[in-house]
């Protein structure tokens, strides 16, 4: 079974999170949610969830991915965070998959993981990125790196994840169950 981390910080895209998730939860992924501070977390539309943990209660070897939702302060959040970087650059070097959609990818562009790489993510957040572009599309995924546009991308993402984690054909069966069309 595989094993995905989503981090979470106050104001998340509750979209973003709770969709993914649970596409990924319908494939078989043990999804545990680890709060960036607290096990009690409030997303950017007021919407109140429950971690399963907090981060630094985890390693990253016990996980084959990481997801980092957007919304805002969700994602500065977690761009400020050290411990975060950490576990991207650690994740990284074992070759685990690695997801961000929304305003999230800044944080990958400052762990270093956007060079040379093809990745979309929400408009406007041009200065956190030190000059790298993004594509329009509403997901990509290039090697061990996901990445989405926003929360109408959810689906996109989830299927590029599911790909990422070695479940393509499980998702293309999940979507048509689901009435997804991409």
């Amino acid at each position: 079974m595989k094993r995905l981390l989503a981090v979470v910080a106050d104001g998340f895209e509750e979209t973003e999170l709770i969709a993914v998730v649970d596409c990924m939860r319908r494939l078989g992924v043990e999804v545990t949610v680890a709060g960036l501070e607290s096990r009690e977390l409030k997303g950017a539309h007021n919407i109140t969830i429950s971690a399963d943990a907090l981060l630094d209660e985890l390693v990253p070897e016990d996980f084959d991915g990481i997801f980092l939702p957007g919304g805002l302060p969700g994602a500065t959040t977690l761009y400020d965070s050290a411990a975060v970087g950490c576990w991207l650059q650690a994740m990284n070097e074992n070759g685990r998959v690695i997801s961000a959609i929304c305003a999230a990818p800044i944080v990958l562009a400052k762990a270093n993981l956007l060079e040379n790489r093809k990745f979309t993510m929400y408009p406007g957040f041009d200065s956190y990125l030190n000059g790298l572009k993004y594509t329009a599309s509403p997901a990509e995924c290039d090697g061990n790196i996901v990445t989405g546009k926003g929360p109408g991308a959810v689906f996109a993402f989830a299927g590029k994840l599911a790909g990422a984690l070695g479940l393509e054909k499980e998702c293309v069966e999940l979507f048509k169950g689901m009435f997804v069309e991409l």
